[in-house]
């Protein structure tokens, strides 16, 4: 199969409004792509839209919660009417959760499982038929490095994520052959908003909570649009699996080469990290 060439093609992507979304937005129509970019944030989806808007290049704003099948369906039927085409999907729109197994609600655990991973499944059900149509394509689909490893605190996020990678696997090979492509992405601490905007598990304590928010500011250090280009890079050259950060490079060796003993020795590591109160 041929490299991906952006220019002239129709992207979509969610999780538009911000971090990884906003910089792939960016880095497409650099690109040369035209634009659907869809999120429930919609003044954050308007103020990276405005900035990339030209005559030679199509950019509407969606809102659209993934959670919601009838949104979807009304999103792809939008994009038909006003794109014509599609071309490359990034699913990219995701939420966090923290807190351990015990310390989250059904109804918690159940809404990561909603957006993280039938927000995917959903996104590329109702998209595959325009790619078809448009004749080649490439579906990205965002899982993390917690769908290559599993930390403690992360049950629903990570049973989602590598919920994502299996099923983004298994359309890749369903497509095989074909003129559509399809990539995982794993990225590993990119500097987004996603731990401060996580939901806080209903039994988290106070203290808990603050020593996670260190440790994401501590974790999440490459810039956005720095993972926008190693994503992009990839899917160029449709690489079946991405992994975004030299951090995401050492977890996904560790578990490949410890698959059931890298916990202890991440969590040992951590523990000598956690900064001291005394």
């Amino acid at each position: 199969m041929n490299r991906v060439e952006f220019g002239g093609k129709t992207a979509i992507v969610t999780g538009a409004a911000s971090g990884i979304g906003a910089a792939l937005a960016r880095e497409l129509a650099d690109r040369g792509c035209h634009l659907a970019l869809a999120d429930i944030n919609e003044a954050g989806l308007e103020d990276i839209a405005s900035g990339l808007r030209s005559n030679d290049r199509r950019v509407t704003t969606h809102v659209v919660d993934v959670a919601d099948p009838v949104a979807i369906g009304a999103f792809a039927e939008n994009v038909r009417n006003t794109h014509g085409e599609a071309h490359l999907l990034f699913n990219n729109a995701g939420v966090a959760l923290g807190g351990m197994f015990d310390q989250v609600t059904p109804e918690q655990f159940d809404r990561v499982i909603d957006i993280n991973l039938q927000g995917v499944v959903r996104m590329t059900r109702a998209f595959l038929p325009l790619i078809r149509e448009s004749g080649e394509g490439h579906i990205t689909n965002i899982s993390s490095i917690f769908g290559v490893i599993a930390p403690a605190g992360q049950t629903a996020y990570s049973a989602a994520k590598f919920g994502v990678r299996g099923f983004t696997m298994a359309l890749r090979h369903e497509l095989a052959g074909t003129s559509i492509g399809v990539s995982a992405v794993h990225p590993g601490g990119v500097a987004t908003n996603i731990a401060k905007t996580a939901e806080r598990g209903v039994g988290v304590s106070d203290e808990e909570y603050e020593l996670g928010q260190k440790a994401a500011d501590q974790s999440l250090v490459m810039p956005p649009p720095q993972a926008a280009g190693v994503i992009l890079r990839g899917v160029e050259r449709r690489k079946p699996r991405i992994f975004v950060g030299r951090d995401a490079h050492t977890l996904m060796w560790m578990e490949r080469l410890l698959p059931t003993r890298y916990w202890g020795l991440i969590r040992k590591r951590l523990t000598m990290s956690a900064p001291r109160t005394n």
